[in-house]
């Protein structure tokens, strides 16, 4: 009898492990401590727990993460709002489920050392930023917003972990990086450090978000809603307390020293942060915003083919008892 029950919980664990849905997450960049809240997930099992079989890729920039989901290369993945825009007007089938950044992260860093004061030095001067990078793709929002001409620029093809030791040796004079990143720099350059963030300027669009393949939500929606429940979930957990998920974060990831993690979470939490994260449910979006970004990026960037920007978004699996704290 004891053989016989050990066969059948053993056939029952083989059938279980079977119907794990695979899902394949492919992040905008190298895992940094934004990420951790799913690695943390995954090392505690709750993934699996919800019959989610879960690989995560590293991404090479928020434009090759909307593509590639968008076309069914993977069935979820993070890429920033106005990046997912501009690839749903070029016919990727995105849904956007989930804001990771309410505010948006970019910022342009330089030395006052070098005679820039501000943005409107930046013409004639070279911008260090990856290929794909969001930056890059807004880069003509942002030129107008502060009236400098989008081609006065030239920028420089220089990897992220590069972005540092490019600036120190001058061989760009501005990069681009989000503000996870600022404590970093501070340290390393002092007083004669000059930032800009966007956000200060009027260009506060939500930056990095869940994405996935729109025909698989429509294919799926219970393998959604599990994703997104366990992802909200890790997210909460580790805005309550972080040390847990930055242990498995540089458990699953090598290179990464885990006080430049501690000082990255504090400045993500300030981006996680706005009136409807805090009031509606973490993660959710508000269609006014959601509108004004849209109108934005079809302005100042260009949109190929116009949709309703409703549609690219959902708040429906989100847990409205779940939100950002107010401090």
């Amino acid at each position: 009898m004891k053989r016989l029950l050990a066969v059948l919980a053993s056939a029952l664990l083989g059938t279980a492990a079977c119907a794990a849905e695979p899902v394949n997450l492919m992040l905008n960049w190298t895992p940094t401590a934004d990420h951790s809240p799913i690695y943390y997930a995954k090392s505690k099992g709750w993934y699996s727990e919800a019959g989610i079989d879960l690989t995560i890729e590293a991404g090479r920039g928020s434009g090759v993460s909307a593509q590639r989901v968008g076309t069914g290369g993977a069935q979820i993945g993070i890429s920033d709002l106005p990046t997912a825009m501009t690839a749903t007007g070029k016919g990727a089938d995105l849904k956007v489920l989930m804001a990771i950044y309410a505010n948006s992260p970019q910022g342009f860093y330089w030395l006052k050392s070098s005679g820039i004061k501000g943005a409107k030095d930046f013409a004639g001067r070279k911008i260090g930023n990856p290929p794909g990078d969001a930056a890059r793709l807004m880069w003509p929002a942002f030129a107008k917003q502060v009236g400098i001409a989008p081609d006065s620029v030239t920028y420089v093809n220089v990897s992220p972990q590069a972005k540092v030791a490019a600036f120190k040796s001058k061989s760009v004079d501005i990069i681009s990086d989000f503000y996870n990143e600022h404590d970093l720099k501070v340290r390393e350059f002092g007083a004669d450090l000059g930032f800009l963030p966007w956000r200060e300027i009027g260009l506060n669009v939500y930056g990095n978000s869940l994405i996935a393949n729109g025909a698989w939500v429509k294919s799926h929606p219970e393998a959604v809603k599990k994703f997104v429940a366990v992802t909200q979930r890790a997210y909460a957990a580790c805005v309550k307390d972080v040390e847990p998920c930055l242990q498995s974060l540089t458990a699953s990831v090598s290179g990464l020293n885990i006080d430049n993690q501690r000082d990255q979470w504090k400045r993500i939490k300030e981006l996680m942060r706005d009136d409807t994260t805090t009031k509606v449910a973490l993660g959710a979006f508000d269609d006014k915003r959601i509108k004004a970004d849209y109108e934005r990026v079809s302005t100042l960037i260009g949109i190929d083919k116009a949709f309703d920007p409703a549609t690219l978004y959902t708040n429906e699996y989100l847990d409205k008892s779940i939100r950002m704290p107010l401090q």
